[in-house]
C-alpha cells in the first residue's frame, strides 16, 4: 500500500461552465490580476487539468492559472449520447470557447502538454491575436502522412469504432487507488509515490461496482479518420505571432513512440516555420516532463513568459 500522499500547497478550486453543449470541469489557482495576463494550462491525452498541480506548486508568482479538463477526460464528461470519436478541431473550438468565457479579448499566456501542445500550437495560429506567449511541451504532431495511406486510415477508423461498440475499447479498472497509483509509476518511473497516490485520485474514479476507473473515455484510442496533414500544419505555424517555448525532455519520446517513423530532427525541422522560437530542453526527465521535474520546468516557463520581446 502507498502510505505517503503529496499535500498540494496551492489547492485548486474548481467550477463547470457550459461550453458548446457540455459541461466543462475548469481548475484555478489564484484570482485575475489587472497586471498580468490569465495562464492557461492545457493537459495531454489520456490526463487531466489535475496533473499541473506539481509545477503550479512551484511557480514563483501566484497568477490567475486556467486549467480545463479536456471533453470526455477528467471530470468533463462527453456528450450524451457519448461520441464514438473524437474530432481533433472540437479541441480548438472548446479552447475558444473557454477563453470568450473568461477573459474575452485579453490575451493569454498558454501552455500546453503533448495533445495540448498540439491543440495549443493550431490555436495559436488560427487565433494569433489571443494568445501572448506560447510554450509548447512536447507537443509534436504525428508522422507525415500520404495521400495513398487514406483507405485504410478510413478501414481501420471503421474497425475501432465497431470495436468500441462491442466492448473491445474499454479501459483497464483497478481495485483501488493505490493500483492506479502503481500503474502510474509503471509508465513514469520517474513519478514519486506520494505524487502518484495523490494523482490516482484526481486520473481516476470508482463507479458502481467500486472498481476504479481511468477518467478517460475510451472513445479516445480510436484513431482519427483524416490523415495528418503536415502542410496544413506549418501552414498554422507561420500565423503564430507570439513568441513561443518549444520544450522537450531529455529522453527522446519520439523514438520511443514511433521507432523513426518520425524523428526529434523532423519536429525541430517543422518548428522552422514558427516566426519567434525559443528551444529548451528538460533534463533528467521523460514525456511527463511537469512530473519529472516541476521546478525546473516552472522556472524556465516563468523566465519565458517575463523576457521581453
Amino acid at each position: 500500500m502507498i502510505e505517503r500522499m503529496y499535500q498540494a500547497l496551492k489547492p485548486s478550486r474548481s467550477e463547470f461552465v457550459n461550453v458548446r453543449h457540455l459541461r466543462y470541469h475548469v481548475r484555478h489557482w489564484g484570482s485575475p490580476s489587472a497586471g498580468e495576463p490569465p495562464l492557461v494550462l492545457v493537459h495531454g491525452w489520456m490526463d487531466v487539468a489535475a496533473s499541473w498541480q506539481f509545477m503550479v506548486d512551484v511557480l514563483r508568482t501566484d497568477r490567475w492559472i486556467i486549467a480545463p479538463d479536456w471533453r470526455g477526460f477528467g471530470l468533463t464528461k462527453a456528450s450524451d449520447p457519448a461520441p464514438d470519436s473524437y474530432w481533433f478541431p472540437d479541441y480548438l473550438a472548446d479552447l475558444d470557447a473557454l477563453l470568450d468565457h473568461y477573459v474575452q479579448d485579453q490575451p493569454v499566456d498558454l501552455v500546453g502538454h503533448s495533445m495540448g501542445g498540439n491543440v495549443a500550437m493550431l490555436y495559436s495560429g488560427v487565433r494569433p491575436l489571443r494568445i501572448r506567449r506560447l510554450v509548447n511541451l512536447e507537443g509534436f504532431g504525428l508522422p507525415e502522412t500520404r495521400p495513398a495511406q487514406a483507405p485504410e486510415r478510413y478501414a481501420k477508423w471503421m474497425d475501432e469504432v465497431k470495436a468500441l461498440h462491442q466492448g473491445g475499447m474499454a479501459l483497464k479498472t483497478y481495485d483501488s487507488p493505490e493500483g492506479v497509483a502503481r500503474r502510474l509509476m509503471k509508465t513514469n518511473p520517474r513519478l514519486g509515490a506520494d505524487q502518484a497516490a495523490w494523482l490516482a485520485r484526481h486520473w481516476a474514479a470508482p463507479n458502481a461496482r467500486s472498481q476504479w476507473e481511468i477518467l478517460g473515455d475510451p472513445a479516445h484510442k480510436i484513431v482519427s479518420a483524416h490523415l495528418y496533414q503536415v502542410e496544413e500544419a506549418l501552414a498554422i505555424y507561420r500565423r503564430i505571432t507570439a513568441p513561443v517555448l518549444s520544450v522537450t525532455a531529455s529522453d527522446d519520446s519520439l523514438s520511443q513512440w514511433w521507432k523513426g517513423q518520425f524523428t526529434l530532427a523532423q519536429y525541430k525541422e517543422r518548428l522552422k516555420a514558427v516566426p519567434v522560437l525559443q528551444n529548451a530542453v528538460i533534463s533528467d526527465a521523460g514525456h511527463m516532463l511537469h512530473h519529472d521535474q516541476p521546478s525546473q520546468l516552472a522556472q524556465l516557463i516563468e523566465e519565458f513568459l517575463a523576457r521581453p520581446f
